[in-house]
Protein backbone atom coordinates (compact mmCIF):
# COMPACT_ATOMS: atom_id res chain seq x y z
CA UNK A 1 0.00 0.00 0.00
CA UNK A 2 1.15 3.84 -0.76
CA UNK A 3 2.49 5.16 2.30
CA UNK A 4 0.01 8.08 1.89
CA UNK A 5 -3.48 9.18 1.92
CA UNK A 6 -5.10 9.63 -1.34
CA UNK A 7 -9.03 10.16 -2.34
CA UNK A 8 -9.64 8.62 -5.45
CA UNK A 9 -13.26 11.04 -6.46
CA UNK A 10 -14.95 7.91 -8.90
CA UNK A 11 -18.49 9.23 -9.71
CA UNK A 12 -20.47 12.30 -9.69
CA UNK A 13 -24.53 12.13 -9.60
CA UNK A 14 -25.38 15.93 -9.72
CA UNK A 15 -23.31 17.03 -6.05
CA UNK A 16 -23.23 13.80 -5.06
CA UNK A 17 -19.79 12.16 -5.03
CA UNK A 18 -18.35 8.44 -4.54
CA UNK A 19 -15.22 7.30 -4.25
CA UNK A 20 -12.42 6.00 -1.89
CA UNK A 21 -9.89 7.03 0.50
CA UNK A 22 -7.11 4.57 0.63
CA UNK A 23 -4.77 4.82 3.72
CA UNK A 24 -2.20 2.73 4.81
CA UNK A 25 -4.81 0.81 6.87
CA UNK A 26 -7.09 0.05 4.56
CA UNK A 27 -9.29 1.75 2.02
CA UNK A 28 -12.37 3.96 3.28
CA UNK A 29 -15.49 4.26 0.72
CA UNK A 30 -17.21 7.19 0.14
CA UNK A 31 -19.79 8.63 1.57
CA UNK A 32 -18.71 7.36 4.63
CA UNK A 33 -20.69 6.70 7.85
CA UNK A 34 -18.29 6.67 10.62
CA UNK A 35 -19.21 5.34 14.48
CA UNK A 36 -18.09 7.20 16.97
CA UNK A 37 -15.99 5.30 19.92
CA UNK A 38 -15.42 8.40 21.95
CA UNK A 39 -13.47 6.36 24.67
CA UNK A 40 -11.74 4.20 22.32
CA UNK A 41 -15.27 1.98 21.85
CA UNK A 42 -18.05 2.39 19.88
CA UNK A 43 -20.32 1.36 23.29
CA UNK A 44 -22.22 -1.49 22.94
CA UNK A 45 -20.44 -3.14 20.43
CA UNK A 46 -17.07 -5.21 19.64
CA UNK A 47 -15.17 -3.55 16.90
CA UNK A 48 -15.49 -6.55 14.57
CA UNK A 49 -19.23 -6.28 15.12
CA UNK A 50 -18.81 -2.88 14.09
CA UNK A 51 -16.79 -3.93 10.89
CA UNK A 52 -19.35 -6.75 10.00
CA UNK A 53 -21.82 -3.61 9.32
CA UNK A 54 -19.65 -2.08 6.93
CA UNK A 55 -18.12 0.50 8.74
CA UNK A 56 -14.64 1.34 6.76
CA UNK A 57 -13.45 3.38 9.83
CA UNK A 58 -14.03 4.66 13.38
CA UNK A 59 -13.68 7.92 15.39
CA UNK A 60 -12.05 8.33 18.61
CA UNK A 61 -12.16 11.53 20.75
CA UNK A 62 -9.19 12.99 21.68
CA UNK A 63 -10.75 15.05 24.71
CA UNK A 64 -11.78 12.03 26.41
CA UNK A 65 -8.61 9.83 25.75
CA UNK A 66 -6.26 12.94 26.79
CA UNK A 67 -7.99 12.78 30.30
CA UNK A 68 -8.40 9.00 30.46
CA UNK A 69 -6.52 7.11 29.70
CA UNK A 70 -4.41 9.39 28.59
CA UNK A 71 -2.80 9.75 25.32
CA UNK A 72 0.56 8.94 26.72
CA UNK A 73 -0.73 5.70 28.27
CA UNK A 74 -2.01 4.76 24.81
CA UNK A 75 0.76 5.56 23.20
CA UNK A 76 2.96 3.15 25.41
CA UNK A 77 0.87 0.48 24.73
CA UNK A 78 1.45 0.55 21.42
CA UNK A 79 -1.15 3.58 20.12
CA UNK A 80 -4.81 3.58 19.45
CA UNK A 81 -5.58 0.70 17.09
CA UNK A 82 -3.98 -1.79 19.29
CA UNK A 83 -5.10 -0.98 22.48
CA UNK A 84 -8.92 -0.75 20.99
CA UNK A 85 -8.53 -3.49 18.92
CA UNK A 86 -9.48 -2.09 15.35
CA UNK A 87 -7.05 -2.35 12.88
CA UNK A 88 -8.57 -0.14 9.99
CA UNK A 89 -8.49 3.43 9.96
CA UNK A 90 -9.31 5.96 13.24
CA UNK A 91 -10.37 9.75 12.33
CA UNK A 92 -9.37 11.84 16.05
CA UNK A 93 -11.67 14.86 16.48
CA UNK A 94 -9.55 17.67 17.69
CA UNK A 95 -10.84 18.40 21.11
CA UNK A 96 -12.45 21.86 20.17
CA UNK A 97 -15.99 20.83 20.20
CA UNK A 98 -16.00 18.70 23.86
CA UNK A 99 -13.96 21.99 25.30
CA UNK A 100 -17.09 23.50 24.41
CA UNK A 101 -19.76 21.57 25.03
CA UNK A 102 -18.82 19.57 28.35
CA UNK A 103 -15.74 21.66 30.12
CA UNK A 104 -16.43 23.65 32.69
CA UNK A 105 -14.16 26.58 33.63
CA UNK A 106 -12.76 26.97 30.25
CA UNK A 107 -10.95 29.99 29.34
CA UNK A 108 -10.09 30.80 25.76
CA UNK A 109 -6.87 33.31 24.45
CA UNK A 110 -5.12 33.08 21.27
CA UNK A 111 -2.33 30.46 22.66
CA UNK A 112 -5.55 27.92 22.96
CA UNK A 113 -7.84 26.71 25.81
CA UNK A 114 -7.04 25.80 29.59
CA UNK A 115 -9.96 24.03 31.21
CA UNK A 116 -11.07 21.74 34.13
CA UNK A 117 -11.61 18.12 32.96
CA UNK A 118 -15.08 17.00 33.54
CA UNK A 119 -13.85 13.90 34.84
CA UNK A 120 -11.83 15.26 37.82
CA UNK A 121 -11.51 18.59 37.87
CA UNK A 122 -7.99 18.37 37.19
CA UNK A 123 -6.50 21.57 34.75
CA UNK A 124 -5.49 20.85 31.23
CA UNK A 125 -4.47 23.31 28.24
CA UNK A 126 -5.21 22.44 24.65
CA UNK A 127 -3.18 24.37 22.04
CA UNK A 128 -2.91 23.27 18.65
CA UNK A 129 0.33 21.89 18.82
CA UNK A 130 -0.97 19.98 21.75
CA UNK A 131 -3.55 18.56 20.03
CA UNK A 132 -1.44 17.53 16.99
CA UNK A 133 0.63 15.73 19.93
CA UNK A 134 -1.98 14.17 21.27
CA UNK A 135 -3.28 12.78 18.18
CA UNK A 136 -0.14 11.74 16.90
CA UNK A 137 0.46 9.86 20.53
CA UNK A 138 -2.62 8.42 19.57
CA UNK A 139 -1.82 7.12 15.78
CA UNK A 140 -4.68 8.11 14.54
CA UNK A 141 -4.64 8.17 10.33
CA UNK A 142 -6.73 11.04 9.68
CA UNK A 143 -6.14 13.96 12.15
CA UNK A 144 -8.11 17.10 12.67
CA UNK A 145 -6.91 20.63 13.13
CA UNK A 146 -7.68 22.56 16.43
CA UNK A 147 -10.20 24.90 16.43
CA UNK A 148 -13.22 26.80 18.17
CA UNK A 149 -17.03 25.50 17.67
CA UNK A 150 -19.19 28.67 18.46
CA UNK A 151 -22.61 27.42 19.74
CA UNK A 152 -24.96 28.78 17.69
CA UNK A 153 -26.80 31.15 17.74
CA UNK A 154 -24.54 33.88 18.01
CA UNK A 155 -23.69 37.29 16.67
CA UNK A 156 -21.71 37.45 13.13
CA UNK A 157 -19.07 39.69 14.98
CA UNK A 158 -18.52 36.57 17.48
CA UNK A 159 -19.12 34.10 14.66
CA UNK A 160 -16.36 35.83 12.43
CA UNK A 161 -13.95 36.43 14.97
CA UNK A 162 -14.21 33.10 16.23
CA UNK A 163 -13.51 31.80 12.52
CA UNK A 164 -10.64 33.96 11.74
CA UNK A 165 -9.14 32.52 15.17
CA UNK A 166 -9.50 28.82 14.01
CA UNK A 167 -7.90 30.05 10.80
CA UNK A 168 -4.72 31.27 12.69
CA UNK A 169 -5.24 27.64 14.56
CA UNK A 170 -5.31 25.81 11.38
CA UNK A 171 -1.88 26.76 10.25
CA UNK A 172 -0.54 26.27 13.67
CA UNK A 173 -2.07 23.02 13.23
CA UNK A 174 -0.34 22.44 9.92
CA UNK A 175 3.33 23.36 11.26
CA UNK A 176 2.72 21.14 14.45
CA UNK A 177 1.36 18.68 12.32
CA UNK A 178 4.60 18.17 9.77
CA UNK A 179 4.97 15.66 7.19
CA UNK A 180 3.46 12.34 8.68
CA UNK A 181 3.36 9.93 5.83
CA UNK A 182 0.39 7.63 5.90
CA UNK A 183 -1.21 10.11 8.18
CA UNK A 184 -3.78 13.06 7.00
CA UNK A 185 -4.91 16.17 8.72
CA UNK A 186 -7.92 17.79 8.03
CA UNK A 187 -8.40 21.34 8.03
CA UNK A 188 -11.88 22.56 9.22
CA UNK A 189 -14.41 25.38 7.62
CA UNK A 190 -16.17 27.60 10.01
CA UNK A 191 -18.49 31.08 9.26
CA UNK A 192 -21.90 29.91 11.46
CA UNK A 193 -24.78 30.34 9.01
CA UNK A 194 -23.18 33.43 7.10
CA UNK A 195 -21.58 32.70 3.29
CA UNK A 196 -19.06 36.10 3.14
CA UNK A 197 -17.55 34.21 6.45
CA UNK A 198 -17.72 30.59 5.10
CA UNK A 199 -15.99 31.53 2.03
CA UNK A 200 -13.21 33.54 3.82
CA UNK A 201 -12.43 30.01 5.79
CA UNK A 202 -12.46 28.10 2.90
CA UNK A 203 -10.02 30.38 1.08
CA UNK A 204 -7.92 30.26 3.80
CA UNK A 205 -7.93 26.68 4.53
CA UNK A 206 -7.12 26.48 0.65
CA UNK A 207 -3.92 28.51 1.12
CA UNK A 208 -2.72 26.50 3.77
CA UNK A 209 -3.11 23.45 2.12
CA UNK A 210 -4.55 19.87 4.04
CA UNK A 211 -5.54 16.63 3.27
CA UNK A 212 -9.23 16.59 3.33
CA UNK A 213 -11.62 19.40 4.57
CA UNK A 214 -14.42 19.40 6.84
CA UNK A 215 -17.83 21.59 7.12
CA UNK A 216 -17.50 22.61 10.85
CA UNK A 217 -19.86 24.78 13.39
CA UNK A 218 -23.19 22.68 12.58
CA UNK A 219 -25.47 20.71 13.86
CA UNK A 220 -25.04 22.42 16.64
CA UNK A 221 -28.43 23.27 17.42
CA UNK A 222 -29.02 25.58 14.35
CA UNK A 223 -32.10 23.05 12.50
CA UNK A 224 -32.00 21.00 9.40
CA UNK A 225 -33.21 24.06 7.26
CA UNK A 226 -30.34 25.96 8.10
CA UNK A 227 -27.65 23.77 8.23
CA UNK A 228 -29.17 22.50 4.50
CA UNK A 229 -28.66 26.25 3.70
CA UNK A 230 -25.42 26.41 4.74
CA UNK A 231 -24.33 23.21 2.76
CA UNK A 232 -26.22 24.45 -0.44
CA UNK A 233 -22.86 25.85 -0.99
CA UNK A 234 -20.70 25.40 1.44
CA UNK A 235 -18.79 21.73 0.02
CA UNK A 236 -18.33 23.93 -3.14
CA UNK A 237 -16.06 26.02 -1.90
CA UNK A 238 -13.45 23.40 -0.65
CA UNK A 239 -11.69 21.51 -3.07
CA UNK A 240 -13.50 18.66 -5.22
CA UNK A 241 -10.34 16.45 -5.83
CA UNK A 242 -10.13 15.95 -1.45
CA UNK A 243 -12.60 14.23 1.04
CA UNK A 244 -15.31 16.42 2.76
CA UNK A 245 -16.56 15.48 5.77
CA UNK A 246 -19.63 16.90 7.61
CA UNK A 247 -18.79 17.06 11.55
CA UNK A 248 -21.49 15.47 13.92
CA UNK A 249 -23.97 14.63 11.55
CA UNK A 250 -26.82 12.76 12.09
CA UNK A 251 -30.11 11.41 11.58
CA UNK A 252 -31.00 9.25 8.43
CA UNK A 253 -32.28 12.84 6.22
CA UNK A 254 -29.76 14.75 7.75
CA UNK A 255 -27.07 11.97 5.82
CA UNK A 256 -28.75 11.96 2.49
CA UNK A 257 -29.34 15.73 2.67
CA UNK A 258 -26.37 16.40 3.22
CA UNK A 259 -24.73 13.94 0.73
CA UNK A 260 -27.03 15.26 -1.80
CA UNK A 261 -24.90 18.84 -1.64
CA UNK A 262 -21.88 17.19 -1.91
CA UNK A 263 -20.41 15.51 1.14
CA UNK A 264 -18.15 12.62 1.85
CA UNK A 265 -17.88 11.82 5.54
CA UNK A 266 -20.02 12.21 8.16
CA UNK A 267 -20.22 11.12 12.11
CA UNK A 268 -22.41 10.65 14.85
CA UNK A 269 -23.32 9.08 18.43
CA UNK A 270 -26.89 8.61 17.18
CA UNK A 271 -26.72 5.39 16.41
CA UNK A 272 -25.13 4.21 19.82
CA UNK A 273 -27.00 6.49 21.57
CA UNK A 274 -30.93 6.24 20.32
CA UNK A 275 -30.00 2.16 20.78
CA UNK A 276 -29.23 2.35 23.91
CA UNK A 277 -32.34 4.68 24.82
CA UNK A 278 -34.53 1.90 23.49
CA UNK A 279 -34.91 3.58 19.59
CA UNK A 280 -34.50 1.79 16.18
CA UNK A 281 -33.97 3.27 13.12
CA UNK A 282 -35.45 1.19 10.33
CA UNK A 283 -36.65 1.94 6.48
CA UNK A 284 -40.47 3.26 7.63
CA UNK A 285 -39.27 6.18 10.35
CA UNK A 286 -38.28 5.85 14.02
CA UNK A 287 -39.19 2.92 16.68
CA UNK A 288 -39.63 3.25 19.85
CA UNK A 289 -39.50 0.16 21.62
CA UNK A 290 -40.59 1.60 24.88
CA UNK A 291 -44.31 1.64 22.93
CA UNK A 292 -46.59 -1.32 24.55
CA UNK A 293 -47.66 -1.91 21.10
CA UNK A 294 -44.64 -4.07 20.81
CA UNK A 295 -45.24 -6.50 23.95
CA UNK A 296 -46.78 -9.50 22.10
CA UNK A 297 -45.86 -8.36 18.59
CA UNK A 298 -43.39 -11.33 17.23
CA UNK A 299 -42.49 -9.95 14.49
CA UNK A 300 -38.82 -8.87 13.43
CA UNK A 301 -38.15 -5.04 13.91
CA UNK A 302 -37.17 -4.92 10.24
CA UNK A 303 -37.49 -7.97 7.94
CA UNK A 304 -35.19 -7.06 5.36
CA UNK A 305 -32.16 -6.44 8.23
CA UNK A 306 -29.62 -8.93 8.01
CA UNK A 307 -28.70 -7.77 11.83
CA UNK A 308 -28.95 -10.39 14.67
CA UNK A 309 -31.55 -8.11 16.33
CA UNK A 310 -33.62 -8.40 13.35
CA UNK A 311 -32.61 -11.78 11.84
CA UNK A 312 -32.72 -14.09 15.36
CA UNK A 313 -35.46 -11.91 17.76
CA UNK A 314 -38.69 -10.59 17.97
CA UNK A 315 -40.09 -6.77 18.85
CA UNK A 316 -41.86 -8.78 21.75
CA UNK A 317 -38.18 -9.65 22.97
CA UNK A 318 -36.32 -6.57 22.58
CA UNK A 319 -39.44 -4.80 24.46
CA UNK A 320 -38.81 -6.86 27.25
CA UNK A 321 -35.01 -7.02 27.20
CA UNK A 322 -35.37 -2.99 27.23
CA UNK A 323 -37.74 -3.17 30.06
CA UNK A 324 -36.06 -4.98 31.97
CA UNK A 325 -32.53 -3.23 32.14
CA UNK A 326 -30.76 -6.08 30.50
CA UNK A 327 -27.22 -5.35 28.57
CA UNK A 328 -28.39 -6.88 25.58
CA UNK A 329 -31.01 -4.72 24.84
CA UNK A 330 -28.53 -1.85 24.11
CA UNK A 331 -26.27 -4.23 22.28
CA UNK A 332 -29.18 -5.36 19.72
CA UNK A 333 -30.40 -2.14 18.92
CA UNK A 334 -27.15 -0.18 18.37
CA UNK A 335 -25.82 -3.41 16.21
CA UNK A 336 -29.64 -2.76 13.89
CA UNK A 337 -28.61 0.92 13.95
CA UNK A 338 -25.60 0.53 12.52
CA UNK A 339 -26.09 -1.77 10.50
CA UNK A 340 -28.62 0.15 9.22
CA UNK A 341 -26.90 3.30 9.06
CA UNK A 342 -24.09 1.43 6.84
CA UNK A 343 -26.45 0.34 4.55
CA UNK A 344 -27.88 3.60 3.94
CA UNK A 345 -24.02 4.56 2.78
CA UNK A 346 -23.97 1.15 0.67
CA UNK A 347 -27.20 2.37 -0.80
CA UNK A 348 -26.27 5.79 -1.70
CA UNK A 349 -22.44 4.82 -3.03
CA UNK A 350 -24.48 2.02 -5.23
CA UNK A 351 -27.09 4.70 -6.41
CA UNK A 352 -24.21 7.26 -7.05
CA UNK A 353 -22.23 5.01 -9.09
CA UNK A 354 -24.98 3.95 -11.18
CA UNK A 355 -26.45 7.73 -12.17
CA UNK A 356 -29.59 6.76 -9.65
CA UNK A 357 -29.42 8.83 -6.73
CA UNK A 358 -32.70 10.86 -7.42
CA UNK A 359 -34.94 8.14 -7.86
CA UNK A 360 -33.12 6.46 -4.86
CA UNK A 361 -33.48 9.44 -2.83
CA UNK A 362 -37.58 9.39 -3.40
CA UNK A 363 -37.77 5.61 -2.11
CA UNK A 364 -35.87 6.71 0.95
CA UNK A 365 -38.24 9.48 1.60
CA UNK A 366 -41.23 7.28 0.73
CA UNK A 367 -40.18 4.53 2.96
CA UNK A 368 -39.87 6.33 5.80
CA UNK A 369 -43.02 8.36 5.03
CA UNK A 370 -44.57 5.47 5.12
CA UNK A 371 -44.17 4.73 8.68
CA UNK A 372 -43.66 1.68 10.94
CA UNK A 373 -45.67 -1.60 9.96
CA UNK A 374 -49.67 -1.41 11.76
CA UNK A 375 -49.88 -2.69 15.10
CA UNK A 376 -51.16 -6.88 15.58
Amino acid sequence: MSPKVTFDLQACDGKARTGVISTPRGEIRTPAFMPVGTAATVKAMMPESVRSTGADILLGNTYHLMLRPTAERIERLGGLHKFMNWQRPILTDSGGFQVMSLASLRKLTEQGVTFKSHVDGSKHEITPERSMEIQRMLGSDIVMCFDECPALPATDKAVAESMRMSMRWAARSRDAFGDRPGHALFGIQQGGVTQELRAESAEKLRDIEFDGYAVGGLAVGEGQEAMFGVLDYAPDMLPQNKPRYLMGVGKPDDIVGAVARGIDMMDCVLPSRSGRTGQAYTRHGVVNIKNARHIDDPRPLDENCSCPACRNYSRAYLSHVFRSNEMISGMLLTWHNLQYFQDIMAGMREAISAGTFDAWQAEFHAGRAEGDIEPI
